[in-house]
């Protein structure tokens, strides 16, 4: 009888050492703390976002020693987002992992929408993810060397909310395409997840709060079932779960990190 396998060692599974992964939306929030679990876990950075003082900021406190390349664009400019990308991606030596992570979400009624911002919306959250994708998994493909994308949704694909109708309409796109995108690419050994925060921690929930929204903000938490809002390491723990070898056979699916708010 041949023996069965013997499991890799558990530290072996959960680093990123020799790796490379793009993160846009790097800059704070859910993206910098994935940079820096991503940084701690051995990986080389590309790191993207339109705030170039929080992005240098961010990237000069990683933990970690690997190389970090610092890109200050704007990503829904496709053809920029893959000549700029694309090259310092070449001087990383390729990419394993891309993470679409950037996102925006104007407090806006259904009614007082404007075709100019719901493009807008639509072309940051969703369209740029698009061209994220492709352009990791092309390279991917290019190179023969299986990957990782993430896509980071939000708690409100799985219910009915007060968010802003196009923000919630971009992250549900965001959540399919994920599911196309696993699809099409698993016979090239590219994984696709989609991560699903809940209320977190972040620069925009801070701005909420200042706008007076604070006492349902915290409403909202005391229902959860873990009674506390979400940190943006709470997510940047579960994109290191989800693009590393912990989740090897994990992919074109949803993974919650909302303090049990989906199962309520």
């Amino acid at each position: 009888m041949t023996a069965p396998p013997v499991p890799a060692p558990i530290a072996d599974l959960v680093s990123l050492q020799g790796r490379v992964a793009a993160i846009t939306g790097a800059a704070m929030g859910i993206g910098a703390a994935i940079a820096h679990r991503f940084s701690e876990a051995g990986a080389d950075l590309l790191l993207i976002d339109r705030n170039q003082a929080a992005l240098t900021q961010t990237a000069s406190v990683l933990p970690g020693t690997a190389r970090v390349e610092c890109l200050n664009i704007d990503i829904t400019d496709a053809d920029t987002l893959r000549t700029q990308a694309g090259a310092a991606l070449d001087r990383l030596g390729g990419v394993d992992i891309w993470v679409n992570n950037a996102g925006i979400a104007p407090r806006r009624g259904v009614l007082d929408i404007t075709p100019q911002e719901w493009d807008e919306v639509m072309s940051v959250n969703l369209g740029a993810a698009l061209t994220g994708a492709q352009i990791a998994a092309r390279a991917m493909i290019a190179a023969v060397r299986p990957g990782v994308i993430l896509n980071i949704v939000s708690s409100s694909v799985h219910r009915m909310s007060a968010n802003p109708a196009h923000y919630r309409a971009s992250k549900a796109g965001l959540a399919a395409l994920t599911q196309n995108l696993a699809v099409e690419l698993g016979r090239n050994g590219i994984r696709v997840v989609a991560i699903a925060p809940g209320l977190t921690a972040t620069p925009l929930v801070a701005s909420l709060r200042e706008d007076g929204l604070g006492d349902g903000l915290d409403e909202f938490v005391r229902r959860l079932p873990l009674r506390r809002i979400g940190l943006p390491d709470d997510i940047a723990r579960v994109a290191l779960f989800a693009a590393s070898d912990l989740a090897s056979f994990v992919t074109g699916c949803v993974l919650d990190g909302d303090g049990g708010e989906a199962q309520k």
